[in-house]
């Protein structure tokens, strides 16, 4: 399990930055993980527990995730906006179940200056409560639906005494989308038109493969009548959540009375939904590709692509090097490839080429007085090691080819793990031998809350989702009570 270290370990960490990753991933995935988030200089740790200061490189990628799924949810018909940090409790009160899902991670605010205020703030958790005291006032017909929003924020969750750096923060980034309809089908449908944005999110952004399908009951989102997920599984044997897409039904409109009048003039409450996806994802990305030499970076997600080191022996050739570096770093900055020149002294080439491996540059490109003679740079790749020789005259059109080629590559190589990593089991006893080997649990089972926790206290393994299509269950029984089984589902340990 990944823990948070010590203020004095990360500071140790950050006296060291210069070194390269001391441990191996499969030996000590916790150690390695923190060292790559450090070193890699994606994260900072901050003066607050659980708190971290997302550097340039980690909120590129961030920028990334926005400027790829915003335009997406644009085209839907959703729209951008800003609502409050601070709830009023009477508002976060207001749905009981949501209240109960969240009250152990509220971070409240009661005073402001000298003054004791007359009701506590929550530091928002989520953004429903607080949106939908809005809704009612906006919604007053059925030509006010689909109201469907968005915003771009920070939430703060507080209750976790061990917080682990993007996978586990105390205050961390997302979107939240909030939609009213008038009819349940189309809200049921918007859920799984979100979940399919998700995992193209996964896939052609951080060329992660996920599991989608639905939540049980036990781990649905406080509030919802149904949550929608998608769930990645790491090399470690440990899944996780993804994102997620809930259908609210009619819990919230009916605690915030949100109603319309329909086309008979008749008064109904609207259907909900809401919808996130977080910074957590860089985590899972990291965790995904990174490997014992550090950060692996798909190249879509990497604020440097390329990294141009020249080789330069003494004063009469390094001239002539620089200056091929610098009309190569042109060349493909204007085929929009993101290049970073290395031209430091006092570096070796060596040094130059362990940072940037552990900063997880998709490439790198070498070129010395040798190369110059030949007209030709030496290419490697930060995913496979492999190295070879280009002509300079080719390098527009191979130069973002090889790129693709890294992220067809780092995801056929995930999806194969994932594939390989699922197991199906009949009975307890594979389960519990499935998980010893850190494999992915396919099961049928009964879909009972009851059974879920009497099965994740004695195996520490919980349900991930199930699959939205089904196949006819045909007297099957429940692999972790024997009961009747109505559904498959994926099952395993998980963050």
């Amino acid at each position: 399990m990944i823990k948070s270290p010590m203020e004095k370990e990360s500071k140790k960490l950050s006296e060291k930055s210069t070194l390269g990753i001391t441990v191996k991933k499969s030996e000590d995935t916790s150690e390695w993980y923190t060292q790559v988030l450090q070193k890699a200089e994606l994260i900072e740790y901050g003066p607050v527990s659980g708190c971290y200061i997302l550097r340039p490189a980690a909120y590129f990628i961030w920028e990334q995730v926005q400027a790829f799924f915003d335009p997406l949810i644009k085209q839907e018909g959703v729209k951008n906006a800003y609502f409050p940090l601070f709830i009023p409790e009477s508002l976060l009160n207001k749905e009981e179940k949501h209240i109960a899902g969240f009250s152990a991670e509220v971070a409240w605010v009661e005073s402001g200056g000298h003054s004791k205020l007359p009701e506590r703030l929550a530091v928002r958790p989520t953004s429903e409560t607080i949106m939908y005291d809005s809704y009612k006032k906006w919604i007053r017909s059925h030509t006010d639906l689909p109201l469907r929003l968005n915003q771009w924020c920070n939430v703060v969750r507080w209750e976790f005494k061990h917080p682990v750096p993007l996978l586990r923060s105390r205050e961390f980034l997302w979107q939240e989308g909030h939609t009213a309809f008038a009819a349940q089908k189309d809200a049921i449908a918007e859920t799984e038109k979100i979940l399919d944005l998700y995992e193209k999110i996964f896939r052609d952004l951080y060329a992660v493969p996920v599991l989608k399908g639905k939540k049980s009951e036990a781990e649905k989102f406080a509030g919802a009548e149904f949550s929608l997920s998608v769930e990645a599984f790491l090399s470690h044997g440990k899944a996780i959540q993804g994102a997620t897409s809930h259908h609210l039904g009619q819990h919230f409109s009916k605690a915030f009375d949100i109603t319309f009048a329909n086309e008979k003039q008749e008064q109904e409450h609207v259907w909900q939904n809401s919808w996130g996806i977080t910074t957590r994802s860089i985590g899972v990305m990291v965790l995904m590709h990174g490997d014992d030499k550090g950060l692996v970076l798909p190249p879509r997600v990497a604020e440097k692509q390329v990294v141009i080191v020249p080789i330069v022996f003494d004063k009469d050739t390094a001239q002539k090097v620089l200056k091929e570096a610098e009309k190569l770093k042109k060349k493909l900055e204007k085929i929009s490839v993101r290049v970073h020149l290395d031209n430091r002294e006092g570096y070796t080439p060596g040094w130059k080429y362990n940072e940037w491996e552990l900063k997880g540059v998709p490439l790198r490109m070498e070129i010395g007085p040798r190369d110059l003679e030949k007209k030709q740079v030496v290419i490697v790749r930060r995913d496979s090691g492999e190295k070879k020789f280009f002509p300079l005259s080719q390098l527009e059109d191979e130069v973002p080819a090889l790129l693709e080629k890294i992220h067809h590559d780092l995801y056929e190589k995930a999806e194969k793990f994932l594939k390989e990593s699922i197991v199906s089991v009949k009975t307890l006893k594979e389960a519990e031998k499935a998980l010893e080997d850190k494999k992915l649990l396919f099961a049928a089972w009964c879909g009972e809350p009851e059974c879920e926790d009497k099965f994740k206290e004695k195996t520490t393994a919980k349900s991930l989702n199930s699959p939205l299509k089904q196949e006819t269950m045909r007297n099957e029984k429940c692999f972790a009570c024997g009961g009747k089984a109505t559904l498959k589902g994926y099952f395993g340990k998980s963050y």
